[in-house]
């Protein structure tokens, strides 16, 4: 089995980085799946640890020149938050710094290039002095960034070319080419300040230290979500132990320690309550702005808001395990995802800077070979290098990426990967189970027909007693409310979809559906009746037989969910047509769609089943006796299938996107490719609206990716000048360059101000 990590990478400087690192892992023995995203600085992986291990993935990375460490999965969260928000407050402080001392020593040189030319008066010493003054700030300033120098050689002479290498390049050849020049005034050459390229060269670095340090600053933004999930983690904890209280780090809670919670204060890990009565904010979590009541034997959240009263509650679950930790670990594992869409930028990426060496060789050639003098030839060279970007590539998909699913997580929505984005934004055709999700789960005896009613309910109540299905403990319910005796039931049987058998006194008793009742030949006319009248009414009907005969019928209803109707209202204004999938018979599953407005009804499906039903909605099969409208072929269809995580399971991994209304079960968080914390049915919208809305901020992000380097690398290369006169200097180049970035990634957090269609 595949292990998982993740790594945080330092020294990526580009999208080429994150390309080259992830083309030297996947080359790796053992290695079963590598992500490397460049906005989050972080490498998703799967190995096999037979094959391979975590040090020696460190040090394949390694040797490509970069450094990872591995992160902490183990939540003492808000500790491991303060850790990441260090380590990015000092990258960006670096970043700062490298900015104002390469801008404080490169102000003269530029004053003296730009002033000259613009009459603008200088110091005497200057116009004495001004080539050595040039060479000795230009050279400061260059050993200010000499780090950009460094990492662009070192991936050259690994034939790994980065962004780093062309500005490099650019820059070098610049610097150069100005000292060789110096150097021949110092043996008595007249040659005019004019020929020098010092300031080009000061002005790439002062706008690339300054795009870098803006790019950290957005690219911050986009992990807001993230780190606003983290900080929600309690640092401390309140525990019982030998009737004292004691105040412990929350990361030395274990599991069984009974926790005390007063008003006000935050709730540190799972558990169950089991003394006192409160209200809890769950907010934070679900998204749920109503206060939840919480007395004895109630579920309780870490990191939510206890309101009003006091209570004790047992821990059930600590540090990673938590729901909080494991909501954290989704988002961050689909801010680190990548949609298809995002393949062509990968491997544009990946020959994106040895293209434009090529390419800047090969117009610098070309002018040459026209008879223009080294200089202009010069400029078109580092202007061609500097203003390409593989940055604003790499930055278009993850940045939306990060954004879309943070704000996804803040409104109780778990996006689990880049696809499930790109997939929501298809659908048309959208599939609901019907018990736990459209309804509530929660069903109550309506009707008991028959002679001896409290004797129908007893034996109903006693077959059922060992079953955890909502109906028999709706039942099982009734007859304790009722103060009905429940008997002791042997040999018993649960049939799948069908019912139970089981021995009570002797008797062989039944209870179930027709079918049950038909594969045991127990005939139902005298029923039929009155099972179809209560089926009207969108009740569920029960039969129960001994010894071969029928002695009675019990009823149940489910209520629908409050939002279900608003739900499938807004999917038909979308354009999206809408099933229920049901183990119901078709009388009830139509009285409830009746009542909600969903379009077809698949009622009598078993479990088992259901996966199968999926599988024919998508390859356009007729279904019953419909023709559905949408499409003939699986391109036509694009099936979401709505369950509640456990049963709904196989359905859910058939279906085109599975979105499992969990609660934040453990079973549902693995299932779905997206988990609705709260059983609220208009989260199934917007998730599927902030979808659209997320892929197409991608899609003109590349757009603009793309457009700035298929247009800014042309006109570098001097295709106006023929035309126009008109030459791009080094100096806008880097401008142009430095903001690409910046641009990409403000595009990404305009995704904030996002508002849901409800």
């Amino acid at each position: 089995m595949a292990n998982k990590i993740i790594l945080k990478i330092s020294g990526m400087h580009c999208a080429s980085c994150a390309a080259n690192i992830e083309r030297a892992l996947t080359k790796e023995k053992g290695i079963v799946s590598a992500n490397v995203n460049y906005a989050n600085e972080k490498a998703y992986l799967e190995f096999n640890p037979q094959q391979s291990s975590i040090e020696r993935i460190k040090k394949v990375i390694k040797d490509t020149g970069y450094a990872a460490n591995e992160e902490s999965r183990d939540m003492t969260i808000a500790g491991h938050h303060d850790h990441q928000k260090e380590a990015s407050l000092k990258e960006m402080t670096s970043l700062k710094k490298r900015f104002f001392y390469s801008l404080v020593l490169g102000l003269p040189v530029i004053y003296a290039v730009m002033g000259g030319l613009a009459g603008l008066p200088l110091p005497e010493f200057f116009e004495k002095y001004g080539m050595p003054i040039q060479f000795l700030l230009s050279t400061a300033v260059i050993l200010t960034c000499f780090n950009i120098w460094t990492s662009g050689f070192k991936s050259l002479i690994k034939l790994r070319p980065n962004m780093d290498s062309l500005i490099f390049v650019g820059t070098a050849a610049a610097y150069f080419y100005s000292s060789a020049l110096f150097a021949q005034t110092l043996f008595g050459a007249k040659i005019g300040m004019e020929n020098l390229y010092f300031e080009s060269a000061i002005f790439i670095l002062i706008f690339i230290s300054l795009g870098k340090y803006l790019e950290a600053i957005t690219k911050g933004r986009t992990s807001e979500a993230i780190k606003k999930l983290i900080g929600l983690a309690p640092k401390e904890a309140t525990i019982i132990k030998n009737g004292q209280e004691a105040r412990i780090p929350i990361a030395e809670v274990r599991e069984g320690d009974i926790i005390l919670v007063r008003p006000g204060e935050k709730i540190p890990v799972d558990g169950v309550v089991v003394e006192g009565y409160s209200a809890v904010d769950e907010k934070t979590i679900t998204g749920e702005s109503i206060p939840v009541e919480k007395k004895e034997g109630s579920q309780v959240i870490g990191a939510t808001i206890n309101k009003t009263g006091s209570f004790r509650f047992r821990a059930t679950k600590i540090g990673s395990q938590t729901m909080l930790a494991q909501i954290i670990k989704i988002v961050e594992e689909a801010m680190g995802s990548k949609a298809s869409i995002q393949l062509m930028a990968d491997r544009v990426s990946l020959y994106f800077v040895p293209a434009v060496i090529t390419i800047a060789i090969l117009s610098s050639a070309i002018w040459l070979f026209f008879g223009y003098q080294f200089a202009f030839v010069l400029t078109i060279f580092v202007s061609v290098l500097i203003i390409a970007c593989p940055c604003a590539l790499g930055l278009a998909t993850p940045t939306a990426i990060m954004v879309g699913s943070g704000l996804a997580a803040q409104r109780g929505i778990l996006i689990k990967t880049g696809d499930a984005l790109e997939i929501a934004r298809k659908v048309n055709f959208v599939v609901f189970d019907k018990t736990g999700t459209l309804t509530s789960g929660e069903p109550s005896v309506t009707d008991v027909l028959g002679e001896g009613q409290n004797e129908i309910l007893q034996l109903a109540a006693s077959i059922e007693k060992k079953s955890e299905h909502p109906l028999a403990q709706a039942i099982v319910k009734k007859a304790e409310q009722d103060n009905i005796a429940i008997k002791n039931a042997t040999d018993f049987e649960a049939v799948p979809g069908k019912g139970v058998k089981a021995k009570i006194d002797g008797q062989e008793i039944l209870f179930g559906t027709r079918k049950l009742m038909a594969e045991n030949n127990i005939k139902i006319d005298s029923t039929e009746n009155d099972m179809i009248a209560l089926e009207d009414n969108g009740k569920t009907v029960m039969i129960l037989a001994a010894d071969s005969k029928i002695v009675g019928l019990i009823a149940v209803a489910d209520t629908l969910k409050e939002y279900s109707q608003e739900a499938i209202d807004i999917l038909h204004k979308m354009g999206k047509k809408v099933a229920m999938l049901t183990g119901d018979n078709k009388r009830v599953g139509q009285a409830i769609a009746k009542q909600v407005g969903i379009d077809y009804v698949i009622a009598e499906v078993l479990p088992q089943n259901k996966a199968k039903v999926i599988k024919d909605l998508q390859a356009g099969n007729q279904i019953g006796n419909w023709k559905l409208e949408i499409g003939n072929s699986r391109q036509g269809r694009v099936v979401a299938m709505v369950g509640d995580g456990i049963n709904d399971a196989p359905a859910l991994a058939q279906a085109d996107l599975g979105i499992a209304l969990g609660s934040g079960t453990d079973v549902a968080m693995e299932t779905g490719q997206i988990v609705l914390i709260k059983d609220d049915l208009r989260d199934v919208v917007t998730a599927i609206d902030l979808s659209k809305y997320t892929i197409k901020k991608i899609k003109q992000n590349l757009f603009w990716a793309f457009i700035y380097n298929v247009v800014g690398i042309p006109i570098a290369a001097g295709i106006l000048f023929p035309f126009t006169g008109w030459l791009m200097s080094p100096t806008i180049a880097a401008a142009a360059m430095a903001f690409s970035s910046v641009s990409v990634v403000s595009n990404s957090l305009l995704m904030r101000t996002y508002r849901p269609k409800i």
